[in-house]
């Protein structure tokens, strides 16, 4: 069992950046991903991370643009958003998965936070 804590999110202008951060308790040896839903539309995956963070994986719409990272000395992963358009903006949700970071449907994850709101303005 994992639970997860989102923090971090907020409004920022478009170009802009943020870190979002994802507090893990519990079992914590998981690959790890970060998932969005705007308003209007389906929950979409953005990033995911392996256990160790030596495995990443992005959406299009993201690459380059967002860094997924750990840090499991303090069971928290991160994603740096920055050059932040409007379209990011989401409810941003972490989860964890016992499948693996390169499975990247919201059914291969078994856990989830409550997520944080990002809001960028134009």
């Amino acid at each position: 069992q994992v639970q997860l804590v989102e923090s971090g999110g907020g409004l920022v202008q478009a170009g802009g950046s943020l870190r979002l951060s994802c507090a893990a308790s519990g079992r914590t040896f998981y690959d790890m991903g970060w998932f969005r839903q705007a308003p209007g539309k389906e929950r979409e995956f953005v990033a995911s991370i392996s256990r160790s963070g030596s495995s990443t994986y992005y959406a299009d719409s993201v690459k380059g643009r967002f860094t997924i990272s750990r840090d499991n000395a303090k069971n928290t992963a991160y994603l740096q958003m920055n050059s932040l358009k409007p379209e990011d903006t989401a409810v941003y949700c972490c989860a964890a998965t016992r499948r693996g970071a390169y499975y990247t449907g919201i059914y291969d994850y078994d856990s989830w936070g409550q997520g944080t709101q990002v809001t960028v303005s134009s």
